[in-house]
């Protein structure tokens, strides 16, 4: 199936909706002498991209995209636009067509520009900004009624109630009383603007109370009070511990000594892991916090816009001789939504409102609407017909005598029972009772119901697309393996590495005499000495200790005192290990830390330039950081290098995945072998290694690396390739297995949902690495299964060439990264979610919050199923709105996606029994109370028109007055969905 499938490239967005395909390349071979015919009649036929074989290599690529920009448009023949296609549909898309217009003539976008931000002067900025107030609300005071309105009468069902009470005021077509028909219809609008009022209220209140937060800014006399939405660009905002950032700032100063603190992003980008952020050297040097003013500095940072986890920028101090000029990057910026999770923080705003990152990545919400009552809608169109065709006959039967189009119309009203107005309030009834039962179901307890308009839903659903950071885990991990080549140690083994590590420093500081006088040999010459095989005990030491050493882990004290009103000033802080807590930028990071602590070697401090251990028997360590090499998704590993103080030797401890780490290591037979173990057990693998560098070494490098950094062009690709010169026959010293902790009841909650039919993705911004891993752990991908990794991709002709690869791979589960599915979706659009929807399942790694909903989007729109977002972050709240259904988890990640949900649970477990239990059954009743209704409103018709024919076909009502309400409203009736098996 998948090999019939070809690959063309997408032009546009709206080529790619509107246009035919005329036809496929054929699937005959990758020979080189294979035929292919071209999918579209160019003018050009040197356009070779279009007509490239499938098996080409990459030699036959351009490298400038800029030709693929400049092919000849394809000669598509056009669906021809007449009655028909204005009848089937036409009408509604000019009539959108002309809406859109409207509005971007109304609401123009502003242009988004880089700006120069001057600290602490709001007054200087030369272009208006937007208010730093948050809006989540669907209406105004002005738009409520005619919005509430046009939701109900852009569905026929109401719209042609409308027309036919209206009607009701012409005195020729008038047929019993005003109220049998207005009372109805009022009854449904009442309770929808209701609903609707009380929904819109809730949303307000939210608003107001984020909107009204208080925060502390600094001006030339001293701290004020300001409200959140009342915050400007160039405004000095103070932030406290645990105190939400309200806008996008750049950092200046902090309390902590060391220049750094710790900002919690769970709202942002979905990670619980605390992020460490570096204040502006310039300005956190200076003595007093009123010397902000004193000083004439500025901020130029670039335009708004969606990506957070990159920023350009620079600051300069004008007022200085010579002047300071310091580069910005992400490190140094505070992005609002963030919490501060250390210290006290005084930053620059630069970003505002509607410009902010957290606001530029959550996406308006919008009306859901099910599928059933888009079915209904349809099936009243029908009906309609039906009517009108039961009407003429009975005007001919007439014999069109007298006024017969006034009689025609009279019937239309009479028959207008085969649509009954009731449905939809009888639907928005039963629902509510679906939303009771499951609120009310013991067995998932904390279950809310936010939106009791979609449950059915719940039972129609084909795509889940799910999170997995506190969603599918909770986030907690757990060092469970330690491998050093010939020996393994487990969970019930780590008494023996505490043991070892006890007597090896026991040793060390026996024979502290011997070791100084060691030391003083000549570098050299210990470099150069024969190697020896190293003891069990030994290996174990340098294991545990570049374990230690290795990580970009930061120890937290809990102060005990308050920094002064005016000045910062350092608290009193207990530094006992009872008050001490680790913070990483990942899970992994600190649970290797404690790992160590728990066998006897203790991280006790860090700051930028150094990091002291405590040994089991009390002795402390100090290190020297030199440099430190952070984690990319590109090099997939980090290191550091360290200066131990007491010996003066200098060495690179290196540990990143095993696909990276084979290849810069020492020959060795176990290390494919016990990675391979290790992951089929579900655990996160990391291999550990190092390299000891003399002084002249490192000089050398210290010097190429640091001119490497103050390259203009091409500065990432020279650092990568100076880091890489220390990354050659470095020694292994073991193989570390973390295992993070899945949510209760994962692995049978998604088997059960595969064997319903369900196809599950999980889009997540971890890395790929651990994304794989979570994905075999969790049993969404089985441990039978193939994976095929999607490799990193730029460009058109490796995007092509990788789609290849894939296409030829049966019944395997795929894994992508963020950046190339987005050049695949921007190439290749139709033929990679084709591909990926033939898949039992699919993960997305590294996936922003807007690209999350248009993954999502994607599916909507190629497949026209029914999708589910799952999520419990921030950042998942666009992915969750864009979806027909979306279900948010109460997690550590706060509240957000559970409120902006459709569907709110507390465990993931509980999603198995909400969507195979209720929704299913939630479907099926709405489906047969739809069917009882119609089955009513048609043998009302049928007595009508017996009733006619019997009085030689006279337009005269059956049923009178009060009889005329009680056949329509529900209220008059005693409960037609009790009988359909709700209750």
């Amino acid at each position: 199936m998948a090999e019939q499938i070809p690959l063309y490239p997408v032009r546009s967005a709206a080529a790619a909706a509107s246009c035919k395909r005329a036809a496929y390349f054929s699937a005959a071979g990758p020979g080189p002498g294979a035929e292919r015919s071209s999918r579209y009649q160019l003018e050009d036929e040197s356009a070779h991209l279009d007509e490239m074989p499938l098996m080409m290599s990459e030699e036959g690529f351009e490298n400038d995209e800029s030709d693929y920009h400049k092919l000849p448009r394809a000669r598509i023949v056009r669906r021809k636009r007449g009655l028909e296609w204005f009848v089937c549909g036409g009408w509604k898309f000019l009539c959108t067509s002309c809406c859109d217009w409207l509005i971007n003539i109304c609401q123009r976008k502003k242009e988004l520009k880089a700006r120069t931000v001057w600290l602490g002067y709001p007054e200087k900025c030369e272009e208006k900004h937007p208010r730093n107030s948050i809006k989540n609300q669907k209406y105004n005071v002005f738009t409520f009624i005619p919005g509430v309105l046009y939701e109900q009468f852009k569905f026929f069902l109401n719209l042609y109630f409308l027309v036919v009470s209206c009607s009701q005021f012409v005195p020729a077509l008038k047929i019993g009383y005003l109220y049998t028909y207005w009372a109805p219809l009022g009854f449904v609008l009442a309770v929808t603007i209701m609903r609707e009022a009380i929904d819109e209220f809730r949303r307000f209140q939210r608003d107001k109370e984020v909107n009204s937060q208080l925060y502390s800014k600094l001006t030339v006399r001293g701290k004020v009070q300001v409200k959140s939405s009342d915050i400007q660009v160039g405004d000095l905002i103070i932030v406290e511990k645990d105190q939400r950032i309200p806008s996008d700032m750049v950092f200046l100063r902090t309390s902590e000594k060391a220049g750094s603190c710790f900002i919690r992003t769970d709202q942002l980008d979905g990670e619980t892991d605390w992020k460490l952020k570096v204040a502006v050297s310039c300005t956190q040097r200076l003595p007093a916090l009123g010397d902000l003013f004193s000083i004439n500095a500025y901020v130029y940072a670039q335009k708004p816009q969606l990506d957070i986890h990159s920023f350009e920028g620079t600051f300069t101090r004008e007022d200085s001789d010579p002047p300071i000029h310091e580069s910005l990057s992400i490190e140094n910026t505070l992005w609002a939504s963030t919490v501060v999770a250390s210290g006290t923080i005084i930053g620059v705003v630069i970003y505002t409102g509607k410009e902010t990152r957290s606001v530029m990545n959550t996406s308006n919400p919008k009306n859901k609407v099910g599928l059933l009552d888009l079915e209904l809608n349809q099936l009243t169109k029908a009906l309609f017909l039906a009517l009108v065709a039961l009407s003429v006959v009975m005007v001919t039967l007439q014999g069109f005598s007298g006024p017969w189009y006034r009689s025609l119309f009279r019937f239309l009203l009479l028959f207008s029972y085969i649509i009954p107005i009731s449905l939809r309030v009888n639907l928005d009834m039963g629902k509510a009772a679906y939303g009771w039962m499951i609120m009310k179901d013991e067995n998932i307890p904390g279950t809310v119901v936010r939106t009791s308009t979609i449950p059915e839903e719940l039972g129609r659903l084909v795509y889940l697309l799910t999170d997995k950071t506190g969603t599918l885990t909770r986030n907690e991990m757990v060092f469970k393996r330690l491998h050093l080549g010939t020996v393994s140690y487990g969970t019930d083994t780590m008494d023996e590495i505490q043991n070892q590590l006890m007597n090896s420093y026991s040793q060390t500081q026996s024979q502290a005499s011997g070791n100084n006088a060691s030391s003083t040999l000549p570098r050299k010459a210990q470099s150069s000495a024969p190697k020896v095989r190293k003891s069990v005990s030994s290996r174990v030491n340098e294991a545990v200790k570049a374990v230690a050493l290795c990580h970009n882990v930061t120890p937290v004290y809990e102060a005990r005192g308050a920094a002064g009103e005016t000045e910062f000033a350092e608290a009193d802080q207990d530094f006992s290990d009872d008050n001490r807590t680790y913070q990483a930028s990942s899970p992994d990071e600190v649970a290797l830390v404690q790992w160590t602590e728990s066998v006897g070697l203790t991280l006790v401090n860090r700051d930028l330039t150094s990091m002291q251990l405590r040994t089991p028997s009390g002795q402390i360590l100090t290190y020297c950081i030199l440099q430190t090499f952070p984690f990319t998704s590109e090099s997939k590993r980090m290191g550091v290098i360290v200066r131990d103080e007491s010996t003066a030797e200098i060495t690179f401890y290196m540990k990143g995945a095993d696909v990276a780490m084979s290849t810069v290591v020492q020959y060795n037979d176990w290390l494919e072998e016990e990675c391979g173990n290790m992951a089929r057990e579900g655990l996160r693998t990391l291999v550990v290694a190092k390299r000891a560098l003399t002084d002249e070494q490192y000089q050398d490098f210290e010097n190429r690396y640091n001119q490497a950094k103050l390259s203009i062009h091409d500065r990432t690709l020279k650092v990568a390739a100076v880091v890489e010169s220390l990354e050659r026959e470095m020694e292994l010293l073991c193989l570390t297995g973390v295992e993070d902790q899945l949510q209760t009841d994962v692995r049978p909650t998604l088997e059960m949902l595969r064997n319903a039919g369900l196809k599950i993705w999980m889009l997540t911004g971890d890395k790929l690495e651990t994304a794989t891993c979570i994905a075999k752990s969790s049993h969404l991908v089985s441990r039978t299964q193939d994976t095929h990794v999607f490799r990193p991709v730029t460009s058109r002709g490796e995007a092509h060439l990788e789609l290849n690869a894939f296409r030829r791979k049966h019944d395997c589960a795929l894994v992508i990264s963020g950046d190339s599915l987005e050049v695949c979706l921007k190439y290749y659009e139709h033929e990679f979610v084709e591909l990926a929807c033939q898949c039992p399942a699919v993960v997305c790694c590294r996936c922003g919050p807007t690209q999350k909903a248009h993954i999502v989007k994607l599916l909507q729109q190629h497949t026209g199923r029914r999708t589910c977002a799952i999520g419990d972050g921030g950042n998942d709240v666009s992915m969750i709105q864009a979806a027909d259904c979306g279900i948010g988890i109460e997690g550590k990640e706060g509240r957000q996606a559970s409120l902006a949900a459709d569907f709110s649970v507390s465990q993931f477990k509980h999603i198995g029994r909400l969507l195979v239990v209720h929704g299913r059954s939630s479907y099926k009743r709405s489906a047969a109370l739809s069917q009882f209704v119609m089955h009513r409103g048609l043998i009302i018709s049928t007595m009508q028109a017996v009733f006619s024919s019997v009085f030689y076909f006279a337009s005269v009502p059956l049923y009178q007055g009060f009889l005329m309400v009680g056949c329509r409203c529900p209220v008059f009736r005693q409960h037609p969905w009790r009988h359909a098996g709700l209750l």
